[in-house]
Formats: structure tokens, C-alpha cells, sequence
């Protein structure tokens, strides 16, 4: 059993921040693959069905990023899911806009979300950093990752998520780097 984790914030407002490309890949993942309606549970939004012939649990958590792990811990007690069995997608300032590099574990790197999930759960999980590059101008950090992604972003974004689906076997498998290098040479 596998546990998907999309990070982000819940309002109606940050749906298209940058900060919420977690929730977005979380979104197309449960379409591609008509997993169940999401139901408010956990702390999340949270859905089930098979991807890349696998039990998954898929969630969205509803505690806002820089608490997410509540969530996650309170879903992985219950279902008994093992750490090594979390992914989580999040975006990544220090990564160029549109790469992906999966991990397992390293440092939160300043992002409150990771932080709050190693908190809660250890540092043992997977991780798809999704590139969203650093602010060209003098922009604060925080104020950046709240900004909304412009339209060239968003049909680039199409497009990272059309190749993150395709590739989610091996991501499913834990063959991290074989799946930073496929998704990243399409």
C-alpha cells in the first residue's frame, strides 16, 4: 500500500500558487486514474484505488503546509502504512522550473511543509521535488511561492504532470533516479 501526498494550501485562493503544485499533481493523479471521490478525512482530502497496479491512498492535507504532517502521521497510524510507502510531491525553489528530482529524506531545505512531515514522521519517505525556480527580481521567498503561476507556467505545468503520470510505475517501484531521468528527458 502506498500513501500519495500532494502539498499545498486549502483555499480557494492558493489554488494555482506555486506553493500548491503538490495539490494540483495529486488532482490529475486521481483523474488519470478514477480513484474515489475525495472525502474530508484526516486532516485531508483524501481518496483511494489502484495506480500502477498498487493499493494507493492519495491525499490532499487540509491543514495548510507548515502543518502538514499532522496529517500524514494521524493517515499512516491508522492504515498502518510504513514510511518508506509515503510519497510526497511538493515544489522546490531550488530546482529549476519544470526539472523533478526524487529522494528519499535530506534536508527540509526552509520548506515548513517537509519540516513539518519529518517532525511527524521521520525523514525515511520519497520525495518529487518539483522545480519552480527562484523569484527574478527582489521578491521575498514567501511572497514568490504564493504568487499565482503565470500561463506560459501553467501549460508548461501540463505538461510535468502529463509526464510525472506516465512515469508513476517507477516512481511506484522506488526506482527514484530511473524516474528523475525519464521524467525529466521527455
Amino acid at each position: 500500500m502506498i500513501l500519495l501526498v500532494g502539498l499545498g494550501n486549502p483555499t480557494p485562493d492558493s489554488e494555482n500558487n506555486r506553493h500548491n503544485i503538490g495539490f494540483k499533481i495529486i488532482d490529475c493523479i486521481n483523474k488519470k486514474f478514477g480513484l474515489s471521490k475525495q472525502k474530508p478525512k484526516f486532516k485531508g482530502l483524501l481518496t483511494t484505488g489502484n495506480v500502477a497496479d498498487q493499493k494507493v491512498y492519495a491525499i490532499k492535507p487540509l491543514t495548510f503546509m507548515n502543518n502538514s504532517g499532522i496529517c500524514i502521521r494521524e493517515l499512516i497510524e491508522y492504515f498502518k502504512i510504513d514510511v518508506e510507502d509515503v510519497i510526497v510531491f511538493h515544489d522546490d525553489l531550488d530546482i529549476e522550473f519544470g526539472k523533478i528530482k526524487a529522494k528519499i529524506g535530506g534536508s527540509d531545505a526552509g520548506h515548513n511543509g517537509i519540516a513539518s512531515i519529518d517532525k511527524f514522521i521521520g525523514k525515511d519517505y520519497s520525495r518529487v521535488r518539483i522545480g519552480i525556480g527562484k523569484p527574478k527580481d527582489k521578491m521575498e521567498v514567501g511572497d514568490f511561492v504564493l504568487q499565482n503561476f503565470d500561463d506560459d507556467e501553467m501549460l508548461r505545468l501540463e505538461k510535468i504532470t502529463t509526464n510525472i503520470i506516465e512515469s508513476i510505475s517507477i516512481l511506484m517501484n522506488k526506482k527514484l533516479d530511473l524516474f528523475s531521468s525519464t521524467v525529466n528527458n521527455k
